[in-house]
């Protein structure tokens, strides 16, 4: 059945139950019980009953598989339909984020983070480079665009600051900068949906590891002027601060990952470090990348560097289930791509129409594998072919339209959408890019064990 023969099936069968059997039912609220025959009818109505709910609920068991299974095939008819430009300065296209929706249609942009120290910008929807700039000596990790206003965008720099331009101004000054402490490198950060904090993850120096907080209020009436922290979080990772993702409506919930292998949930809103320290999973190895998933996003998942997958329920902390959702130790050994290799793991994507966790890899060759996630492992939804011709290390995505922003050590970014049709006539050419930023994996330490469930 499709989805509309679904709707009006089960609109019919809820007529069905106002019109026919909520009219029996109070026939036999006043039925003379003496009457010899009156148990078999009653029973036999309990039984039509019981059918009937069975039926609405297989009803509705094959609405929810038809809606997941159609946002699986716009995965995988996903095609290309734009390219950008080649850049003057081939580099890598290490992180994209696109700016929120706006009252104007036309004011909407891509920013991407690249190894050549640069953040560059480009108009969302014909991919046309508008501007670029630049944060030399230091090297910018991530980028984010503010949730309300759709012009402002944040980087996290190695020297100890994070940065805020205004898209709208080609000067590279940036609006805004948030100062660290002098021994900070930032190498990961996010802005909370609320636009209110800014939270950035350092590299270990010695034995420090940092959670760094600002109040990110006023970012464009304090040109110029340097913010400096609210605070730090210090005692709940050993090692290098890899990844860092505020929950998409809860404003003070963030998760954070590290190559000590522990993924911690923290409740902002409490008064101490201790005290905010929600949960704590382990992942066993080197996170690479942390998200939320799920109904009301009570889920996390994280990636590690060695290709692995972890995937936890924290609704059920205070409850005597299980946590652990998924493990899955190799990706590249749990999927079967047909005649195409699953080589490494980009990140990944919770679907809220499907109610479904996806997850981003693919092939050295450029391809792109499109992986649904369950309880009962991993499966392949697709596989994006023609784009890239190198890694793939970035991508955003883009619910409003279905569509997929990636960007790779080709320097290309492309613009995917279901069914699409690209017109350029320019021919993919495979280009080969010395980076300057060095992927850091520390070796795990197998010996360390949570603090929490």
């Amino acid at each position: 059945l499709s989805l509309q023969q679904d709707v009006i099936a089960g609109f019919l069968y809820a007529i069905l139950i106002l019109v026919v059997f909520h009219p029996v039912v109070d026939l036999i609220d006043n039925f003379n019980l003496t009457y010899k025959y009156a148990p078999l009818i009653i029973i036999s109505l309990h039984l039509a009953l019981g059918i009937f709910s069975f039926t609405l609920d297989t009803l509705g068991t094959t609405f929810e598989m038809s809606a997941v299974e159609k946002v699986e095939e716009q995965l995988a008819s996903l095609r290309i339909a734009k390219r950008s430009a080649p850049s003057e300065e081939p580099a890598y296209l290490l992180d994209i984020d696109l700016s929120r929706p706006a009252q104007s249609e036309n004011s909407r942009f891509v920013a991407v983070s690249c190894s050549n120290k640069s953040i560059r910008v480009y108009n969302r929807e014909t991919l046309h480079f508008l501007r670029e700039y630049s944060s030399h000596p230091g090297i910018l990790s991530g980028v984010r665009f503010a949730g309300a206003c759709d012009s402002a965008v944040f980087s996290a720099c190695s020297d100890g600051t994070v940065k805020c331009w205004d898209v709208r101004s080609a000067t590279q000054k940036p609006v805004q900068v948030f100062s660290g402490y002098p021994s900070n490198v930032f190498i990961s950060f996010d802005i909370n949906c609320s636009d209110l904090i800014v939270c950035a993850g350092t590299e270990k120096v010695e034995q420090d590891t940092f959670l760094v907080f600002w109040d990110a209020r006023g970012i464009t009436d304090c040109a110029s002027s340097a913010k400096e922290p609210l605070g730090v979080y210090s005692e709940s990772h050993n090692d290098d601060i890899t990844k860092i993702c505020f929950h998409p409506v809860e404003p003070s919930l963030v998760v954070s990952g590290s190559t000590d292998g522990l993924v911690n949930v923290f409740d902002i809103n409490k008064d101490n470090e201790d005290d905010a320290l929600v949960s704590t999973c382990n992942s066993d190895s080197s996170v690479s990348f942390v998200g939320w998933s799920g109904k009301d996003y009570k889920q996390v998942y994280c990636l590690t560097h060695d290709e692995g997958f972890c995937w936890w329920d924290t609704a059920q902390l205070d409850t005597e289930e299980p946590i652990t959702l998924l493990r899955v130790l190799d990706a590249r050994d749990s999927v079967c791509a047909e005649n195409h290799s699953l080589h490494y793991l980009v990140g990944g994507l919770y679907h809220e129409k499907a109610e479904k966790l996806f997850l981003v890899g693919g092939a050295s060759t450029g391809d792109i594998h499109l992986l649904g996630c369950g309880t009962d492992g991993l499966s392949l939804v697709g596989t994006l072919c023609g784009g890239h011709s190198a890694t793939v290390r970035s991508f955003r995505w883009n619910p409003a339209d279905e569509s997929l922003l990636t960007g790779g050590e080709d320097a290309q970014l492309l613009l995917w959408k279901p069914g699409a049709v690209e017109r350029s006539l320019t021919k993919k050419a495979s280009l080969k890019i010395a980076s300057s930023v060095q992927k850091r994996v520390r070796v795990h330490s197998s010996s360390l064990k949570s603090r929490k469930k």
